[in-house]
């Protein structure tokens, strides 16, 4: 394939997702409502789950397929840095007040999480460039200490909006009133579908895309691919932001950085040549960092509210956040490896 034929090949993946992601984001959400769900809950699980199935199928493909690990662990890492930089947005479309002070102060929970899990993949990465590394059938000993922290981290959101359900977001009961739970379902599905077989192609475009503009595999799985595997997060909280549920919005971003590192180790159990994170660049510890280093910032905004802006447009933490995000990937363009 020509270079035009890959960059062809590359936006028809983008315009796939991106019409695929609003479908699923509303039908996710229509179930959620039919069921019951709780606003947090269904931002932080259900809906985080679904925007996050390109991830997924990206990363299953790219260590079974492609034999692209960088992708695969790229992908999650810049999915986290880019999730945290949709935030710029959020705060940007609020012209009244801080996006940082409509949202409650119980996102810090699944905040402080994801910072718990992206952290410990960092440290484990480090702790291999030092030959400190314990693996037992081709699985990193990381891998269950993942899964147990994810389990522990939703259940005790679960918990938090159980206990704090009358702070939740407003009530939806009848936002879908016209639509049953099973033309939701399959709706659904389809675009499910649509999401996975898209998602399964990326790494193959990916790759060649990287051989025919002589660019670094870590630089197209963490910025691009990345990109493009967390479009369903953007418009999802654009438009949740337009109709009012900030909430929702906030809850789905950091409930997919959560779900991104449980990718990771499902990653990890379908790549038969090793422990995943054993076989990447060590550069990626870079983007572990910067998604550490931005959720503290978001932790301190939730916390402390700001309300000026810098130039009208965005305040100090969105600046922060941006400044990270460029940082980062400055730093993954030189360093990263073919």
């Amino acid at each position: 394939m020509t270079a035009a034929e890959i960059w062809l090949a590359f936006f028809a993946c983008l315009a796939l997702v991106g019409a695929a992601g609003p479908v699923l984001s509303r039908n996710g959400d229509i179930i959620a409502v039919k069921t019951g769900l709780t606003g947090g809950w269904i931002g932080l699980i259900l809906v985080a789950a679904i925007t996050s199935l390109p991830e997924l199928a990206t990363g299953l493909s790219a260590v079974t397929i492609a034999n692209a690990p960088d992708t695969a662990v790229g992908d999650v890492f810049g999915s986290c840095v880019f999730n945290l930089a949709i935030l710029i947005v959020l705060d940007f479309m609020q012209r009244g007040e801080s996006v940082y002070r409509r949202v409650r102060q119980g996102h810090i929970l699944s905040a402080g999480f994801g910072v718990v899990l992206i952290g410990f993949v960092g440290m484990n990465i480090a702790l291999h460039g030092q030959g400190m590394a314990f693996a037992a059938f081709g699985v990193g000993g990381y891998t269950p200490i993942i899964f147990l922290l994810y389990a522990l981290g939703a259940r005790a959101v679960f918990f938090y909006e159980r206990d704090h359900r009358e702070d939740a977001a407003e009530d939806a009961a009848d936002r879908y009133a016209g639509t049953t739970l099973g033309t939701a379902v399959r709706s659904y599905a389809l675009a499910s579908a649509v999401v996975v077989v898209t998602g399964t192609a990326l790494p193959f475009v990916a790759v060649a895309l990287a051989a025919a503009m002589g660019w670094q595999q870590t630089f197209v799985g963490t910025l691009l691919v990345a990109a493009v595997t967390s479009l369903p997060e953007l418009v999802v909280s654009v438009v949740a932001v337009r109709i009012g549920a900030v909430d929702m919005a906030m809850a789905n971003l950091l409930g997919s950085n959560m779900f991104n590192i449980l990718i990771l180790g499902i990653d990890d159990l379908f790549y038969r040549q090793g422990p995943i994170l054993y076989r990447v660049s060590p550069v990626h510890v870079v983007s572990a960092l910067s998604a550490v280093i931005m959720s503290g910032l978001l932790i301190a905004g939730i916390l402390y509210r700001p309300q000026r802006r810098i130039f009208q447009t965005v305040g100090w933490i969105s600046f922060g956040l941006f400044t990270m995000y460029l940082l980062n990937s400055y730093v993954i363009f030189l360093h990263g490896t073919h």
